[in-house]
C-alpha cells in the first residue's frame, strides 16, 4: 500500500521529554478509530511516545509498557476515546493481535512492535519508526522507558529519528501538526 502523509515525514527527537512532546502533538490529530504502529528498537522511545499520546488524549494513567499483559486499556478522564496500548512484541500475527478482541472503532490503539501485523486488522493506520543513533547504548531492557531500576543507558537523551507515514484513506488528506 502506498503511504500517504506529512512532507517532510522525518524528524529528529533529541531527548526523552522531546519524545513525550511529539506523543502529545501526535495526539492531537488523533479520534477514535485510529491506529497507531510504533516500531524500533529496545530503547527506541516507543513507550514514551505513547505516554505523550495518553498525555495528550487525557486517559488515566499511569502509561506503561503491556509486555506481560499484552494490552491495557487507559480510559478517559475527558469523555474522549480510550487509549488502547498493545505491546506485540509476543504475538506470532494478525490473527493474535485480532485475537486480543480491541474495540478498534472506539478507541485509540497505539501498537508497539506491531509492524508487519495489519494484515485484515486496519484499513488505515499510521506507521511511526523509530530509530536510535549507530552505536547507542546497549539494549536490554523493556522500551527504554527507566522504571522500577531499569538500566539507565536505555532511556539516554540520544536523537531519535522519527518517521511517520500514514496508509489507507484516513491519512490520505491528513495535514500535519506544527512542529513545537
Amino acid at each position: 500500500m502506498t503511504g500517504y502523509l506529512w512532507p517532510p515525514a522525518t524528524r529528529v527527537v533529541p531527548t526523552a521529554a522531546e519524545m513525550h512532546t511529539f506523543g502529545v502533538e501526535l495526539s492531537a490529530i488523533l479520534h477514535a478509530g485510529d491506529l497507531v504502529v510504533l516500531s524500533g528498537p529496545l530503547g527506541a522511545g516507543k513507550t514514551t511516545m505513547t505516554r505523550g499520546i495518553g498525555d495528550g488524549l487525557q486517559v488515566r494513567g499511569p502509561v506503561t509498557s503491556p509486555t506481560f499483559v499484552l494490552a491495557r486499556t487507559h480510559p478517559s478522564v475527558v469523555g474522549g476515546p480510550p487509549l488502547v496500548h498493545v505491546d506485540a512484541y509476543r504475538l506470532g500475527s494478525a490473527l493474535e493481535l485480532d485475537d486480543l478482541d480491541i474495540d478498534f472503532a472506539r478507541s485509540v490503539v497505539v501498537v508497539e512492535w506491531g509492524s508487519g501485523m495489519l494484515d485484515g486488522v486496519a484499513e488505515s493506520w499510521l506507521e511511526v519508526e523509530i530509530a536510535r543513533p549507530t552505536g547507542a547504548a546497549a539494549a536490554d531492557g523493556d522500551d527504554g522507558d527507566v522504571e522500577d531500576g531499569e538500566d539507565a543507558e536505555l532511556d539516554a537523551d540520544e536523537p531519535r529519528t522519527v518517521t511517520v507515514t500514514g496508509f489507507g484513506p484516513r491519512w490520505a488528506a491528513a495535514a500535519a501538526p506544527e512542529p513545537v
